[in-house]
């Protein structure tokens, strides 16, 4: 009841940790698909055990004309005729080197289509593939070859050269053809498996297989049909035992059948042009250039003459192209190789990778690991970046402005409690880390001391600041580093290019982590009390033992390894406690009960906004690409006495000018009037026109510790105008208040609070 069957599906890909990607077909074989439907879909299947049994991809033999329309795989006239019920001829030969190709002449006598001769290319005639022509009525040259098609414009006849050295012409308008079979390895080979040769097939088969990859039947290098089912059988229930089912037997007997085959690779002084490629129009002519050339590896022939390009990859061409390449440069087929299989397996829509585009599918959400929970407490959600956070907690009737204030509140008074996982983590390690973050941030982390955290600013190579956070260091060479959430991919690309271009000599390593940990802040006067209710007891968290910006591991719960980090983005007493994501619902719930005697209450981003905007914390709004350090007050972070991305550019005249628009707080001269973000700041004298434009208001939030609305803004020369009036000028939403310009910071400026 567990297992389901995806038809019209076909694995493409084979990735590290047992991932699959498979591409379903979901409406292709529809005119008009159903409404909101796709054509194609694709799947991410991770698994413990695969059993790949993929069959094999039969092969044409190489003979004069043979890009004729009418010259067929013998697999596809036995497709033609058992499966669609249709005649691809009126008179066949069968041109073939096994024993399997000849059964399609009963299928085209047991369909009423003449067949005028069956060419065997084998020296030695095989007794099974005699008694089956004979049986079908048809008649059976042994040791023979087609060398050349006639007809221009398609099949008209073949002439035939016997085992003696004559030659006849025979009429018909289907060829049948089949040069044996290569195992559909493919996915074998993914993760840089090599195949190998095989001289009883004639054929590459699978080599060294992929961790939890078991192979059986034709994709093996088994034909037999009595065979495959014994070796499929084999490898489900080995693999189904792995997994902690009990496997039962169900092979079905069958007879057994001949697959003797010897290779034919090509009909040496065949007339005409001999084609080994089909698609491409690559011809035995082109691989003999390529080789006089110097182009005698596969993958040099491959980019040379494009044999086993385009969508079919060499399926049906590359093995005849390797033992023309062999016998050209007079070597052992099986010392020529192949070229390199990789990824999709077949042609995939590339609609199809990005999945549907409509509502919430355009972009899927990412979920925090205390979302269920949130969903319980009634949380009304926002998109942030990727993720789908908690705006606010309402309690029933209650409406949005008053419980945000109402989690403010408990912050300021109490305690609060909100998911800070969203935000990105980078794991930086190595004896060079601290020299590595010394020139990615304007200020100095290498002397950073273990068991400590520290604020950090990123510049771009121009000079603006391109990200903030903090970053701890947990041991001499190990760093944990913190982004904004809409910031973490970029950052960790800035990352990466710095580690690979910049500075390659660097002994240092990074990686996003941002899933790997489940974060929580809990800040307020009663913070150290709820957490004291989490974290193990062997723990000492007062203040002098777990001084502020300190870091660590703990446990908590009875063991389970954390990390704690005495930070604070609300300018309370704030600790943030991290887990192994798997953890964090677990955790949240804990802290809650831990919580619930000192009034804890959780807060999401609105309550978040308010907080940091009445400490003067700059955040998206402010650090929107166009700011310089200088531009929110952190020029004395920029060291001069190191070098740093951006140092130089940002020392240009133009971003340290005293005029520039600079980070200040914003309060109504009339407590009641409510400020508007994006209004422009004018002075209150002047008339609101493009000219006398000195900045605008980038947050706005009503304060309940105040309890009058505030903002931060960005003016003209904002440092030297704190006390002055100015106008919030906001034409489209009619606004027009008189604001007081102030230092960003509006409740506990000394930091007292912080690290009480």
């Amino acid at each position: 009841p567990e297992c389901r069957i995806l038809r019209r599906t076909t694995v493409q890909g084979v990735y590290d940790g047992g991932t699959y990607a498979a591409i379903e077909r979901v409406n292709d074989h529809v005119a008009v698909p159903h409404a909101h439907e796709p054509r194609q879909r694709l799947w991410r299947i991770v698994a413990k055990r695969a059993v790949v049994c993929a069959g094999a991809i039969e092969r044409p033999i190489v003979f004069g004309n043979n890009d004729r329309p009418g010259v067929m795989l013998a697999g596809a006239v036995r497709s033609y005729v058992n499966r669609y019920g249709v005649a691809p001829g009126r008179r066949a030969v069968i041109f073939a080197d096994n024993d399997d190709a000849f059964r399609t002449a009963t299928d085209l006598a047991q369909a009423g289509i003449e067949i005028a001769a069956v060419v065997d290319g084998r020296r030695t005639p095989s007794r099974a593939a005699q008694e089956t022509v004979e049986a079908a009525g048809a008649r059976y040259l042994a040791g023979a070859v087609i060398e050349r098609v006639r007809g221009l414009h398609g099949v008209k006849g073949v002439e035939i050269r016997d085992a003696n050295g004559g030659r006849e012409r025979v009429a018909c308008d289907l060829i049948a053809v089949s040069g044996g079979w290569n195992p559909t390895l493919h996915l074998t080979t993914h993760l840089n498996g090599k195949p190998k040769w095989s001289d009883n097939l004639a054929a590459l088969v699978p080599g060294i297989l992929p961790p939890g990859m078991s192979v059986a039947g034709a994709a093996r290098g088994t034909y037999g049909l009595e065979a495959c089912l014994a070796e499929g059988e084999e490898a489900g229930a080995e693999a189904a035992s792995a997994c902690g089912f009990t496997a039962s037997a169900s092979r079905p007997r069958v007879a057994d059948e001949s697959v003797v085959a010897s290779p034919v690779w090509q009909v040496e002084k065949s007339k005409g042009k001999a084609f080994v490629d089909f698609q491409n129009d690559v011809a035995v002519s082109d691989v003999k250039l390529a080789a006089r050339e110097g182009f005698r590896i596969p993958e040099h022939l491959k980019r040379y003459t494009t044999l086993g390009m385009a969508t079919d990859q060499g399926k049906t061409g590359n093995a005849s192209g390797a033992a023309v390449l062999a016998a050209v440069t007079g070597r052992y087929i099986g010392a020529v190789g192949t070229t390199t299989f990789r990824p999709p397996f077949t042609p995939i829509a590339i609609s199809a990778f990005a999945g549907h585009h409509r509502g919430p599918d355009f972009r899927p959400a990412r979920l925090a690991p205390s979302h269920r929970w949130a969903e319980e407490q009634g949380a009304v959600f926002v998109e942030t970046g990727p993720w789908l956070r908690a705006l606010y907690y309402p309690k029933p009737g209650e409406e949005p402005q008053a419980a945000v204030n109402r989690e403010v509140a408990a912050v300021r008074g109490q305690a609060g409690v909100c998911d800070v996982s969203t935000l990105g983590k980078i794991d930086v390690q190595g004896k060079d880390a601290g020299i590595f973050l010394d020139r990615i941030y304007a200020n100095t982390f290498s002397t950073l001391p273990v068991g400590k955290a520290r604020y950090g600013l990123m510049l771009r190579e121009d000079g603006f600041v391109l990200d903030d956070g903090t970053t701890a260091r947990l041991a001499e060479d190990h760093y944990f580093m913190t982004t904004t959430t809409v910031n973490a991919v970029k950052v960790m690309q800035h990352l990466e290019f710095c580690k690979q271009a910049l500075w390659p000599e660097l002994d240092v390593q990074t990686v996003s982590v941002t899933e790997q940990w489940a974060q929580f802040a809990i800040a307020g006067p009663r913070a150290r009390d709820v957490l004291q209710g989490v974290a193990d007891s062997t723990h000492d968290l007062a203040n002098a033992a777990f001084p502020y910006l300190a870091c660590g591991e703990v446990t908590v719960a009875g063991g389970i390894p954390a990390r704690l980090y005495r930070l604070s983005f609300s300018g309370e007493l704030a600790y943030e406690i991290g887990v192994p994501a798997r953890f964090g619902d677990a955790l949240i719930r804990a802290v809650m009960e831990a919580g619930a005697p000192f009034g804890l209450a959780p807060y999401g981003t609105e309550a978040l906004g308010v907080l940091r905007i009445e400490k003067g914390h700059p955040a998206g709004a402010e650090l929107n690409g166009q700011t310089t350090a200088h531009d929110l007050g952190f020029g004395k972070m920029l060291s001069a006495k190191k070098d740093f991305i951006g140092r130089f550019m940002a020392g240009r005249e133009a971003l340290t000018d005293p005029s520039r628009t600079t980070l200040v707080g914003l309060r109504p001269l009339a407590r009641e009037d409510r400020i508007r973000a994006g209004a422009h700041l004018i002075p209150k004298d002047k008339e609101p026109t493009a000219k006398n434009d000195e900045g605008y208001v980038t947050s706005i939030a009503f304060s309940p510790s105040l309890g009058h609305w505030l903002g931060l803004g960005l003016l003209a020369r904002g440092p030297e105008r704190h006390g002055e009036i100015v106008r919030a000028y906001d034409p489209i939403r009619g606004g027009d208040v008189l604001v007081e310009v102030r230092p960003p910071c509006f409740i506990d400026p000394e930091g007292e609070r912080v690290r009480a």
